[in-house]
């Protein structure tokens, strides 16, 4: 923003679909909006986040944002607040869900922690990046997003019958790069344990 314009004539064009005009509004309130969050969150990574948060709100309901005094900080510092509570109750339940998880007699640790400690995860993630991307995208959308094997299909512009071939192939191969990351169960499948 140079001193001839300011913060309106910026929202204006930020209004009309100008990036660079939003671009401008963002240098001059992300630092206010930086140093509130600071103080909300529980650490520099979530402050980054709830910043990230209240700039997207910004943008996405920019027609209906109240600028108060000619600005729209007020704003962006009410919605980062918000964000900041809806975050820390985030957190909350996650905690209490971690805490419901069975603890193991052995260490202490819970039954996810313990697998989750056996995994070797890059050997997943290279399962994953070397699968076809219509393959992957099947997975992600029938396994991580919840939708059905028919509607993943028709979004990937194949039959229902495919998908479900392609499925079963699929967790096969994930069922064998798991059992391959667990050195416990390689060897009792093997018989040497």
């Amino acid at each position: 923003m140079t001193d001839s314009t300011s913060e309106g004539d910026e929202w204006a064009d930020a209004l009309a679909g100008d990036s660079h005009a939003f671009a401008a509004v963002y240098d001059l309130h992300r630092e206010r909006v930086y140093r509130l969050a600071l103080r909300l969150a529980e650490n520099r990574h979530d402050a980054e986040d709830l910043v990230a948060t209240a700039f997207l709100e910004l943008w996405r309901r920019r027609h209906s944002v109240r600028v108060v005094g000619g600005s729209v900080l007020p704003w962006l510092l009410v919605t980062a607040s918000n964000a900041a509570k809806n975050q820390a109750r985030g957190i909350r339940r996650h905690r209490k869900l971690i805490e419901a998880i069975p603890r193991t007699a052995d260490d202490g640790l819970s039954a996810l922690e313990a697998v989750d400690d056996a995994v070797d995860h890059a050997a997943f993630a290279g399962e994953l990046r070397r699968m076809p991307d219509q393959d992957r995208a099947l997975l992600v959308m029938t396994a991580l997003e919840g939708y059905s094997t028919a509607a993943a299909a028709e979004a990937l512009g194949i039959s229902a019958g495919a998908a479900r071939v392609r499925l079963h192939r699929l967790r096969g191969r994930l069922r064998d790069a798991y059992r391959r990351t667990l050195p416990n169960v390689a060897a009792e499948e093997g018989g040497t344990q």
